[in-house]
């Protein structure tokens, strides 16, 4: 997987986990949400990921496949 793929799944995660944990426990999960697309709208703009950054440090190449 490229580094694009893995960080669109794991945001996707996220939000799909804090939405689950919103009905579960307290509607104050969906700020957790709201940063993931902040993060990720941000991202699109300026090329600044910090998800990026941690992949990049443990060895996932851009256009690695596995």
């Amino acid at each position: 997987m490229s580094i694009d793929r893995i960080v669109m799944a794991f945001a996707g995660t996220v939000v799909l986990l804090s939405l689950a944990l919103s009905l579960a426990f307290s509607p104050f999960w969906l700020l957790l949400t709201g940063f993931v697309g902040l993060n990720l709208l941000q991202s699109s703009f300026t090329g600044f990921c910090p998800m990026a950054m941690i992949l990049k440090k443990f060895g996932v190449r851009p256009g690695a496949a596995f």
